[in-house]
């Protein structure tokens, strides 16, 4: 008989790579609350949305027997209080919000690993004199203590431009931060962030010099386990745009080997247990040191596609086999290409969509690269401003997975997908083309 997995927010990728999971026959897939409710929604209702998913779980009339979820907050958030609820194993709502809470997560890190924590502060945007508080120097990056994406996220060279960006912060803040404070309210936080709530940012010290990657792995019985590193290309203007994701990393093997050992003793530290999660870290050529950028209590459904190319199977596999208890069955290097990519395919300037890839071109697109998929995040018509989930300085209009047997035969099979893919964006008084 099939294990029944709810999968919170459950959508068009999730259905093309759940079914390519090694022993597929052995689960059974539900969709568990709308994907318009608990992602892509002007805002969040957190104890509605728990609510509303127990009532589809207790309707369920055969035994549920683990509940997942890839998004960022609220899913994260929701999947402990969710497990709770329903006796099944995973982390604590604790351990995960050390990791989702960006000033709770420093305090953590620096107490597990000092060395890669930047200088950081909390600092509250609606503080008439939070200038006057500022103890980080400039140039600093500040951010909201949740968001995503680098949403509402600046780089600040010098006062004025903190007095710009302060405005802005004020504006949108609420749309995480208001549900950040209802999961708050299910803990006693300790005395440190009695202050610190969701409507706070965190200033830090920048380290964005040298080679980004994320570590994927996932903590079982309180041993934690690799899954990959996947390296991250910026954008050269815009250093906190993301442009590519590249599986496997080409860092060094002495530099992987104390990323997995940092990770190791912060999630040990955190306690967080029974899940995948994945870690951003920064390594800076010259100096050989590594920066712990920010921890995310889930995996990436960015790299699932690229596991599923390299190694033969997304890693999805590991957080279904995890949430059941089981050792994962995640296969390695049985993939059908040596490297992988995901490609954002990206506009740095705001406009109207008046042409977007028809269907026939992805299909060709797919069909002339096996294993290459396609995501579109926008439509005929669309104002670029209207995307949710978009950094400070582009919008993306869509990804594109793909292979290859070479890094050379990556870029260049990334170039041909993106001939074949056109769009055309014209400014917002539809002058231009």
């Amino acid at each position: 008989m099939a294990w029944n997995v709810f999968v919170i927010g459950h959508d068009d990728l999730s259905r093309r790579l759940l079914p390519t999971l090694r022993h597929a026959e052995d689960y059974a897939f539900h969709g568990l609350l709308p994907l318009n409710e608990a992602v892509h929604a002007q805002e969040y209702h957190f104890d509605r949305l728990v609510a509303d998913a127990l009532v589809e779980l207790q309707r369920f009339p055969d035994p549920v027997d683990a509940i997942v979820g890839v998004w960022d907050f609220p899913t994260t958030a929701l999947l402990p209080v969710l497990r709770d609820a329903m006796g099944h194993r995973g982390p604590t709502l604790e351990a995960v919000l050390k990791c989702e809470h960006k000033y709770w997560s420093r305090l953590e890190q620096a107490k597990a690993v000092p060395e890669c924590v930047p200088a950081f502060q909390a600092l509250d945007p609606f503080d008439d004199q939070a200038i006057d508080t500022l103890e980080v120097d400039y140039p600093f990056w500040i951010k909201p203590v949740k968001a995503h994406s680098s949403q509402l996220g600046f780089q600040i060279d010098n006062e004025q431009q903190l007095r710009e960006a302060l405005p802005q912060i004020r504006r949108g803040i609420g749309r995480f931060g208001q549900p950040l404070a209802e999961v708050c309210t299910h803990l006693d936080l300790p005395d440190e962030l009695a202050e610190i709530d969701g409507h706070h940012c965190v200033v830090e010290q920048i380290i964005s010099a040298g080679r980004q990657c994320t570590l994927e792995g996932y903590v079982q019985n309180g041993r934690m386990q690799l899954t990959g590193i996947i390296d991250s290309v910026r954008d050269t203007r815009h250093p906190s745009v993301l442009m590519r994701f590249e599986y496997p990393s080409a860092l060094p093997d002495d530099v992987q080997a104390r990323i997995i050992d940092i990770s190791r003793r912060v999630m040990t530290h955190i306690g967080y247990d029974d899940a995948p999660f994945n870690i951003e870290f920064y390594h800076d050529d010259e100096s050989d040191r590594i920066w712990l950028l920010e921890i995310n209590p889930r995996l990436s459904r960015s790299h699932a596609p690229l596991f599923k190319l390299v190694d033969g199977a997304p890693h999805y596999q590991v957080m279904v086999d995890v949430a059941l208890g089981m050792t994962p069955r995640m296969p390695h290097r049985e993939g059908r290409y040596v490297v992988a990519a995901k490609q954002m395919l990206r506009v740095f300037q705001g406009g109207v969509v008046r042409r977007v890839p028809t269907a026939e071109e992805i299909r060709l697109v797919e069909a002339a690269y096996p294993g290459t998929l396609v995501e579109l995040n926008v439509r005929n018509g669309m104002a670029l401003e209207s995307l949710l989930h978009q950094d400070s300085f582009s919008w993306e209009l869509g990804v594109l997975f793909t292979g290859a047997d070479s890094y050379q035969g990556l870029l260049e099979r990334i170039r041909l997908c993106r001939e074949g893919l056109p769009f055309v964006i014209a400014p917002p008084s539809g002058d231009g083309a």
